[in-house]
């Protein structure tokens, strides 16, 4: 399939109006960038209410926004880790997204504000997400959440750390959880599949700029090598939660994200995936501008209701 017409119209409003590439600008102006497009997104659905709490973490506290669709307690909650590269990103670039799946849902979602490279690096935002969760899991009574229906779950760089909070899970006994949600994920610190090449540029993400995020994110490229950096490296994916695993045709992330659904799939995991044809990487945050977002957002609630209510 060719690129979706609104997505082709949406890459000519950037062109239009002189957005450049991460790679092109300073860690500073790619962090404007992003926060100023993200208001321009609209304010995303009503929700019942929306509460700013903090976590301790390993280094101070890690900012938690609880929404909340109504007033009841014992809400399954969904953990959303935002994208943005592991540099960018944040809470409130976020914060529409989170109220519409918040919304849509019907359940409690907590977004988690972890900390960002270069000035912290891997896995300093990890052991963040890792401790949001736990901590979560700990005050779920008090915060009127049920521990026993979590889900973790992110975009892109967001998605990577769902993917390696799980495998920290596992391997340290907890917490539970019990469905993971990842949305074009970065799997692989590896620059040469056939994603990467077809996509390298002209459709908004490059590979430049995958380069450049992950050289932020790492200490040094022995790291990238890692299971907690590079979930598909993972030896064994067995006592995974099942999985819903999003990619877009015309992304740099499509194989690793689709190979990553393989891996789980083979290791017994109960694996719902989709490629949205036509579409690009970062579209699920645009339900105003393209048809393929709400339908992507109607369907990842669906299958959190189907596992977690």
């Amino acid at each position: 399939m060719v690129l979706d017409p609104q997505a082709q119209a949406l890459l000519d409003q950037f062109a239009r109006s002189g957005v450049k590439p991460l790679s092109e600008v300073s860690l500073q102006d790619a962090r404007e960038q992003m926060l100023v497009g993200s208001c321009l997104l609209g304010p995303g659905e009503k929700v019942h209410q929306v509460e700013d709490l903090e976590a301790p973490g390993p280094a101070g506290s890690v900012p938690i926004r609880l929404y909340r669709p109504r007033p009841d307690r014992d809400l399954p909650t969904f953990v959303y880790l935002h994208g943005g590269g592991w540099i960018m990103g944040s809470i409130v670039t976020h914060d529409a997204l989170c109220r519409t799946l918040c919304r849509r849902s019907d359940m409690a979602v907590a977004s988690v504000g972890y900390r960002l490279a270069p000035e912290h690096k891997f896995p300093a935002g990890l052991e963040d997400c890792y401790a949001a969760v736990g901590w979560l899991t700990q005050q779920a009574q008090t915060l009127g959440l049920d521990a026993r229906r979590l889900a973790v779950g992110g975009d892109s760089a967001g998605a990577n750390l769902a993917a390696a909070v799980i495998l920290l899970a596992r391997d340290r006994g907890g917490p539970a959880i019990a469905f993971q949600l990842l949305i074009y994920p970065a799997t692989d610190f590896d620059f040469e599949t056939p994603s990467y090449r077809e996509n390298a540029y002209g459709f908004h993400l490059t590979r430049d700029d995958m380069i450049w995020c992950w050289r932020q994110y790492l200490a040094n490229d022995l790291d990238g090598y890692t299971p907690l950096a590079s979930p598909l490296r993972i030896d064994d994916l067995r006592g995974f939660p099942p999985a819903m695993v999003i990619t877009a045709q015309y992304d740099p992330l499509r194989d690793e994200g689709e190979a990553y659904a393989d891996r789980l799939a083979q290791a017994g995991v109960p694996v719902t995936r989709k490629c949205y044809a036509g579409m690009i990487h970062g579209f699920i945050r645009r339900p105003t501008q393209l048809d393929q977002a709400q339908i992507a957002l109607n369907e990842i609630a669906a299958i959190l209701k189907n596992h977690l209510m």
